[in-house]
């Protein structure tokens, strides 16, 4: 078993005003998923784009939209987001504190 604060694990840069933990992974020793925490500066855009593989996030703190080919659903805390492979999907932050959120995908 592993315990670890996230706040330990060095934010990499991920775009501008955008970091990203990657707080457990294959490194220690999970063998099928990633669990990263990504951090939205105010005003900061991750422009749309896609992967074959999917996306579980959950939102803890600030307020955010993420698009994709339906539309425009709010992040707030406690939500829940599921995004398939393939599906185009862009986040940008509408708030003005960070937007954190927990992304798990499956390694790649």
């Amino acid at each position: 078993m592993l315990g670890r604060d996230y706040r330990e694990v060095v934010a990499e840069p991920a775009g501008e005003g955008i970091t990203i933990r990657w707080v457990i992974g294959k490194p220690e020793g999970a063998p099928n998923f990633a669990l990263r925490v990504i951090e939205f500066a105010p005003g900061a855009v991750f422009t749309p784009h896609q992967h074959p593989f999917e996306h579980e996030i959950f939102v803890l703190e600030g307020e955010g939209m993420v698009e994709g080919p339906r539309g425009e659903l709010a992040m707030k805390p406690g939500t829940a987001i599921y995004v398939p492979p393939d599906e185009v999907h862009g986040y940008r932050n509408t708030g003005k504190v960070v937007l954190r959120f927990v992304c798990v995908v499956p390694h790649t």
